[in-house]
């Protein structure tokens, strides 16, 4: 991060300025820095290079990443701008530009992350990856993409610790937040998503791999218009396991799919494995109105199966006046303290 990171003061700043637009191609910043709280105030717009050859061909991951940068505080009620219209397209029409997206910011091992009161849009793919980080607090940011964006998800978790997501608005053409293997201890309160794929844990286990999610709570949640609510996705071919999930206090408005696992997540048509095991997930005060028929979909695997899958207080109604929704049960297990539709499968 250069002289800034290198600065010895308590809270060096690097700030882009309020009532500035500035052009930003690829850049990365490193640590460990020497302060303990290095600062990225963002109260102007950055921009990305709206052209394929205005990009370095070196960096095909990410636009603007922090690695390794501990106490990192990233915030100011700036834009970040994506510019991704011409890489949807090239996506849209099997272009090879579209394998050279960019996830807009990346976040590697940056312990102690703060990010808020920001706003990102129209990233040429995800907008915001957390990666290998533990203790991260992200609050107050507001994600937009249209439905139509493909793979622009607004915030995606990986193999990390302890964090905690709240009090933001995320509409993309992807998941509002995609939770990814080996990561523990998630929370996210006061989300409000649409459009988008809703709030997923997975998908996991993709070509054999083992992985693991734990210690997940997601709530007070909205979903309005979104492709699915509240996900769990694995892989069939995979192994590993999916458990301590809570879903509570979730409202839905015209959602396909508000609660939906899917165990033998198989696009490729492949088959085996061991599975990855799903247990102990509670949807707790669940209500609103599904745009499907089927607005419960549990489609365990019959080696893993899922297993005290509990449904306390759950009332979904259809989004079409006078249109009957029922629930989709396989190979699960648990128990359906109040639930409407009724769940066949979990015992009452």
């Amino acid at each position: 991060m250069g002289d800034f990171c290198q600065a010895s003061e308590e809270m060096p700043t690097l700030e882009v300025p309020a009532g500035k637009t500035f052009l930003l191609k690829s850049v990365s910043f490193s640590g460990p820095c020497m302060s303990k709280n290095p600062h990225v105030l963002i109260e102007g717009t950055i921009v990305a290079p709206n052209s394929f050859d205005s990009w370095d061909d070196d960096d095909y991951e990410k636009w603007i990443g922090f690695t390794a940068v501990v106490g990192l505080i990233v915030d100011g009620g700036g834009r970040f701008d994506g510019r991704g219209e011409a890489w949807w397209k090239a996506c849209n029409d099997n272009d090879s530009a579209c394998s050279k997206r960019r996830q807009a910011l990346h976040f590697n091992k940056c312990n102690g992350l703060r990010l808020s009161n920001l706003h990102h849009v129209n990233s040429q793919k995800g907008h915001i990856c957390i990666n290998a980080c533990d203790d991260v607090e992200v609050s107050n940011l507001q994600i937009l993409a249209p439905d139509e964006s493909p793979n622009t998800d607004g915030i995606d978790i990986s193999e990390s610790n302890h964090v905690n997501i709240h009090d933001s608005f995320i509409g993309t053409g992807d998941d509002c937040i995609a939770i990814n293997g080996f990561s523990t201890s998630i929370n996210i309160t006061g989300v409000k998503c649409g459009p988008g794929h809703g709030i997923s844990i997975g998908s996991l286990g993709k070509d054999g791999a083992y992985e693991t999610v734990e210690e997940v709570h997601v709530k007070s949640c909205a979903f309005k218009g979104t492709q699915n609510g509240v996900r769990i996705k694995t892989w069939e071919t995979g192994s590993g396991y999916v458990r301590k999930i809570t879903f509570e206090d979730i409202t839905f408005v015209n959602s396909e799919n508000p609660i939906i696992i899917d165990q033998q997540y198989n696009p490729n048509g492949n088959r085996g494995g061991s599975g990855i095991k799903i247990s102990d997930v509670t949807y707790r005060n669940v209500r609103g109105s599904s745009a499907d028929e089927v607005a419960i979909a549990l489609n365990c695997a019959g080696k893993a199966a899922c297993t005290n899958i509990v449904m306390d207080n759950v009332k979904i109604t259809s989004s079409n006046p006078g249109k009957q929704i029922r629930a989709s049960c396989n190979n699960a297990k648990g128990t359906a303290i109040s639930a409407s539709p009724t769940v066949p499968c979990l015992s009452s």
